[in-house]
């Protein structure tokens, strides 16, 4: 019997996928990495075969067989791509395609090449179509919609996608965390079995994947190839490597959905959330096609990013409109161009135990509203931003005591009390309506700029009352749904992702937030590399990074002013400090480094960001460097001590080689270097080189203490 196959060949930026249609079955992936080229369909159909392995005694023996669905059907002895069954029947699809010709490759108006697979099981009474799209920066995106074509209700398990990698990819990297410690990274051999992530907690969660990356042993940021998956989602999922005995490896995700959660009913369908995928020569090539990714959607914010003052840390609860103007007029002082009101402003809020889910201004705390402060803003030259929690409720609240049954509930019981509160079940029509139109009650009354969207408990025990049936799914959904409410009444407005600190940062709320909230840790120590995970797939202009106090608010450590800044200016730059606390040298100092970021945030905002493979784990090097590699921006951060003394030499990656550079050392508010003891001779004025030079050999960094960084401003000789 002649099998009938037909290749399709997606190439973008470096990246190539190469699917195979072999009769009516689903596509199976032949490549996913790099590159390969123009190439004829017979050198396409060469290179399927050249992939395909040698058959023993046994079908399952083989590893070539891996498509983006898996199916046992197929000879796939992994997780399979659906999960499920109809009374115990139709738990193991075979799907067949539909239609002719094969599907084709089609080129969409933003250059984004797309595929289109829609198949059917006519035993199980399933159809599925999935897409496949490569985007022009190499990001590459999957998901399936299945429906239920019979009349009995099927209960879903799981629908989930896979990408395979190659044998050399044989080490994986992922991240995990907790509060005030996110996106720390954790290396281990990608050994067989499966490394599976899961989330069980209703969003994306402090100990998040992020990324999930498999690579060559020792990849960094610069060498090495690597793959990484995300999924585009903010509540309960899993995220997964898989190695089988027969060769085969996976990187695969999808919805982790409770018992029941989904119940397809004759006609109905269910969509995935989109799997996002990138490979790359190292991790900031990975990272770059994220961003690329992110920066040309049509929501991407495009004006500059202000600095945002939020007044959480300096005064908490407490809203006095003395102590808020001046705290505002400060702000404007240094450079500030928005001030956010935190939590406390509503309902009996005057503490954390009461209040969520009566978003009404408090007339005992603003007797006149808000309009007294929001005046006073705007006359200060600043734009208004306002705190809320939209998805909690307090059991001290008017809300909870009116509709004690909008309040997630599992099993007859109310589930943990955590922080002084509770879930508001939007999968409620009346819930969900009662938070929109509070909110949209306050965008009307007010002329609000931003949103602090904040999340601050788990969902678990999540039961959709009266039956108790789980609910997560539901209430992420209509939290997107919110969102996009909110955002279609009022053009303009920004919300930001906040989820006690950066528990909800992914690609699913990234198509509403402009902005995410990378930890509730400002200690410059620990958000130096809470931002570099975070930077690994959201670029600088969507994350927060603010300019803490003198001491942490949750280490007690002390640090520096210019320590504090410097590894703020990455990001969005903000401000959570008391300033009218300050000295006066304090307040010219930050002035400065504020007037520092939006000289520059233009590179900030729209560079490629890198990140040097240093050879001491105490001196980390990072930095942004132009599209056009016409300009850069780098810090060298010293950690901690080596056990060498120093200085120790510094390489700048991402510059063009045969280009010339001008390096120059920044000091914000401190003048120039004079040359003399303790001063490495380039420092003093500058020094020119080639970039290749600068990336081989680099410079010597300028002796600094522990717990402090230094600026490289990098200029190509040509424009100086």
């Amino acid at each position: 019997m002649t099998t009938h196959r037909t290749h399709l060949h997606l190439r973008a930026a470096g990246t190539s996928l190469l699917l195979e249609l072999a009769d009516d079955l689903l596509p199976v992936v032949r490549h996913w990495g790099s590159d390969l080229g123009e190439l004829t369909e017979d050198e396409l159909a060469s290179l399927a075969l050249a992939s395909r392995v040698a058959i023993n005694d046994s079908p399952f023996d083989r590893a070539d067989q891996v498509a983006i669905l898996p199916e046992h059907a197929r000879a796939w002895i992994g997780r399979p791509g659906v999960e499920g069954s109809r009374g115990g029947r139709g738990w193991s699809p075979a799907f067949r395609t539909t239609g002719a010709p094969a599907p084709g490759v089609h080129r969409l108006a933003d250059g984004t090449q797309r595929v289109v697979v829609q198949a059917r099981d006519e035993k199980a009474y399933l159809a599925v179509e999935l897409e496949i799209e490569l985007h022009p920066g190499g990001l590459l995106r999957t998901r399936a919609t299945l429906t239920n074509t019979g009349e009995e209700v099927y209960d879903l398990g799981a629908v989930r996608t896979t990408l395979p990698v190659p044998e050399h990819a044989d080490e994986l990297l992922d991240f995990t965390g907790r509060h005030t410690m996110e996106r720390a990274p954790q290396r281990q051999a990608f050994t067989a079995g499966a490394h599976s992530r899961e989330v069980r907690t209703g969003r994306t969660g402090l100990d998040a994947v992020h990324l999930l990356c498999a690579g060559e042993s020792g990849f960094g940021f610069g060498h090495g190839e690597v793959w990484a998956v995300q999924l585009g989602w903010s509540g309960n999922q899993v995220t997964y490597a898989e190695r089988q005995y027969n060769g085969s490896r996976v990187l695969g995700a999808g919805e982790l959905l409770e018992h029941g959660e989904v119940r397809l009913a004759g006609g109905q369908g269910t969509t995935t959330p989109w799997m996002y995928a990138a490979h790359g020569t190292g991790l900031d090539e990975v990272a770059a096609r994220f961003h690329a990714w992110l920066r040309t959607r049509p929501q991407h914010p495009i004006r500059p990013r202000p600095v945002t003052l939020n007044n959480w840390e300096a005064t908490y609860f407490d809203h006095s409109l003395p102590r808020l103007t001046a705290l505002v007029d400060r702000a404007a002082r240094v450079g500030a161009e928005r001030f956010v009101l935190d939590d406390g402003w509503f309902g009996g809020r005057r503490d954390d135990t009461t209040g969520l889910g009566d978003w009404v201004v408090s007339p005992d705390v603003w007797p006149q509203g808000l309009d007294p402060l929001v005046d006073h803003v705007h006359a200060a030259g600043l734009e208004f931003g306002l705190w809320v929690e939209p998805e909690m409720v307090s059991a001290d609240s008017d809300l909870a005591r009116a509709h004690p049954e909008w309040i997630f509930s599992a099993g007859g019981r109310r589930g943990l009390e955590s922080r002084q509160q509770h879930v508001l079940d939007l999968g409620h029509p009346g819930a969900y309506a009662h938070v929109r139109d509070q909110l949209l009650a306050l965008l009307d009354r007010y002329d609000i700029a931003y949103l602090k969207w904040d999340h601050n408990r788990y969902l678990n025990d999540a039961g959709h009352t009266p039956g108790g049936e789980p609910g997560v799914r539901a209430h992420t959904l209509a939290a997107y749904r919110l969102m996009d409410e909110l955002l279609a009444a009022h053009p303009g407005l920004e919300i930001e992702s906040c989820a006690g600190g950066g528990g909800r940062v992914d690609l699913g709320v990234l198509d509403r937030a402009v902005r995410v909230w990378a930890s509730d840790c400002i200690d410059p120590l620990e958000r130096q590399q809470i931002q570099r995970g975070t930077f690994l797939l959201v670029p600088p202009e969507l994350v927060g990074t603010h300019v803490a106090s003198g001491r942490s608010h949750t280490t007690g450590r002390r640090h520096d002013l210019d320590f504090r800044a410097s590894t703020a200016l990455w990001g969005h730059l903000g401000i959570e400090w008391d300033l009218t606390t300050c000295t006066e040298e304090e307040l010219v100092e930050l002035a400065t480094w504020v007037a520092f970021h939006r000289e520059h945030r233009g590179l900030l905002h729209t560079g490629r960001v890198v990140n040097g493979d240093h050879h001491d784990e105490g001196t980390w090097v990072h930095g942004v460097v132009a599209q056009d590699a016409s300009e850069a921006l780098f810090e060298v951060a010293l950690l901690r001590r080596s056990a060498t003394t120093g200085p120790h030499r510094v390489r700048l990656p991402g510059l063009e080689p045969e280009r010339r550079y001008r390096v120059c050392l920044e000091r914000p508010g401190r003048p120039p270097l004079e040359a003399g003891r303790g001063v490495v001779p380039w420092a003093v004025e500058g020094i020119t080189l080639p970039g290749r030079a600068l990336a081989q050999v680099g410079l010597p960094m300028q002796p600094v203490d522990p717990e402090h960084s230094q600026l490289w401003r990098v200029l190509a000789a040509d424009l100086c």
